[in-house]
């Protein structure tokens, strides 16, 4: 082990954390220059760290495709449609509109990770509630913490979860047989915590609803041919991997992003130009520098030295370990953004079950395609919970907190952190418990009701 090139790799990936968390420098700066010190300090070489990247191309293309498919029909109006009927539909009840939230949320942030939906709906909150004389602030809190819940009901409604999954070579269909019961559970927590965390919403009966001007659908036929492609992509996204030919749900974003460049070059909604333009290359970019960081503490023994620690601590109790695991990780996602957490946690998870013998070496190395040992998903399972809900913890915890933040000043109030985490940590908590005991009773439990 080169110890030189260890504590250089591992003293960069804690100076980017904390540029992050501290919000001193952009995260998408932080990590890409991070990046770059491991490579002009021959921690890796350029070669090493692209091979890193492309070991994870999956998360990357599948986050590409479904950015460039939603922002193909941004130009129909469909999302400023949706909150305008969310509005409509409450009549005047802030009980409904507080549960229209959570349903127009939810279903979209089951197939889109929770930025890019909090980018194209908290936006049009703040005027419409201006409109009927309610505080907006509340209701983007509320967006925030149902759109990084909802993002546990399938593999890929969050980063963090998709990255999980692809560790373990999780399909899509998998997924949504063990684990989419627990995502619905978190979304109960918060309906259920409605009452106590928004009371004077709940019990507001506004008016001026009767005189709102509500957003109309454009390009109606557009959508429709647009609906045919997103349909199509969800059917794949669950079928795929079991057909003759298996379809990764990264190919099936692909797919879908490129019928819906083809369809708005030919519908001329948009140009080819303008939808690349708008897609978030900065997200993309720091995937990929997050990914170099990672690799050079994989080359340098970091995470085994880490892992050698965790079996030292924890031994083969798999309870214990899930337990322990859901709640660090939940803690830490609250103050650390979610995706460099998991994508550090999978190798040393899996090093830590090559320690205590747990799985065969050739199941540690990224390029293994076969099925874990059901045994030891529950790790894996704690983590997607505890990194996907610890984001609702606190303001940092997750980038949709951060671009809620940035709507609410953008509109002339301001998300403190303080007055988030009056909201953001009780939900937390509820919710990490309910799944703790949806881990134990599902996994731990009597041998019939076992996952995985």
């Amino acid at each position: 082990m080169d110890y030189g090139a260890a504590w250089i790799a591992g003293g960069t990936f804690v100076v980017v954390i904390g540029a992050i968390v501290s919000e001193k420098l952009h995260l998408t700066i932080a990590a890409f220059l991070g990046a770059m010190v491991l490579i002009f300090a021959h921690v890796l070489t350029l070669s090493e760290a692209i091979d890193y990247i492309s070991q994870s191309h999956g998360t990357l293309a599948l986050f590409f495709g479904v950015m460039v498919l939603i922002r193909a029909f941004e130009p129909t109006q469909i999302f400023a449609y949706l909150a305008g009927q969310m509005v409509k539909i409450s009549q005047g009840s802030g009980k409904r509109l507080l549960l229209g939230i959570v349903a127009i949320t939810t279903p979209i942030c089951a197939i889109l990770p929770n930025a890019t939906t909090v980018m194209l709906l908290a936006p049009l909150i703040p005027p419409l509630a201006q409109d009927i004389g309610v505080d907006f602030v509340p209701l983007l809190i509320l967006m925030v913490l149902v759109a990084n819940s909802a993002g546990l009901l399938t593999l890929v409604g969050d980063p963090a979860t998709f990255i999980v999954g692809q560790g373990v070579n999780m399909s899509f269909g998998d997924y949504l047989q063990r684990l989419s019961l627990g995502g619905v559970l978190a979304i109960a927590v918060i309906v259920v915590l409605l009452p106590v965390l928004f009371p004077t919403i709940w019990r507001t009966q506004f008016t001026g609803c009767d005189r709102l001007k509500l957003p109309q659908i454009n390009h109606p036929r557009v959508l429709a041919v647009g609906s045919g492609i997103i349909l199509l992509v969800l059917v794949l996204f669950v079928i795929g991997e079991s057909l003759p030919f298996p379809i990764q749900p990264a190919a099936v974003a692909l797919l879908g992003a490129g019928l819906a460049l083809l369809l708005a070059h030919h519908s001329k909604i948009d140009t080819v130009n303008s939808i690349l333009k708008d897609v978030d290359w900065s997200t993309l970019i720091f995937f990929m520098s997050i990914f170099v960081l990672i690799g050079s503490l994989e080359k340098t023994g970091v995470v085994q030295q880490l892992s050698g620690l965790l079996a030292l601590g924890l031994g083969q109790n798999l309870l214990l370990a899930s337990i322990v695991l859901m709640v660090l990780v939940a803690l830490l996602s609250s103050v650390i953004p979610n995706i460099p957490l998991v994508v550090a946690m999978v190798p040393l998870l899996k090093e830590y079950l090559l320690t205590v013998n747990l799985i065969d070496p050739a199941m540690a190395s990224p390029e293994f395609t076969g099925q874990f040992p059901a045994a030891v998903l529950p790790l894996f399972y704690a983590m997607m919970f505890g990194a996907t809900l610890g984001g609702n913890g606190t303001l940092v915890g997750a980038s949709a907190n951060i671009v809620a933040a940035g709507v609410a000043e953008l509109h002339g109030s301001r998300i403190s952190f303080r007055q988030f985490l009056r909201y953001g940590l009780p939900v937390m908590a509820a919710q990490v418990g309910v799944s703790l005991v949806f881990l134990i009773v599902a996994c731990f439990g009597l041998a019939g009701g076992r996952i995985g």
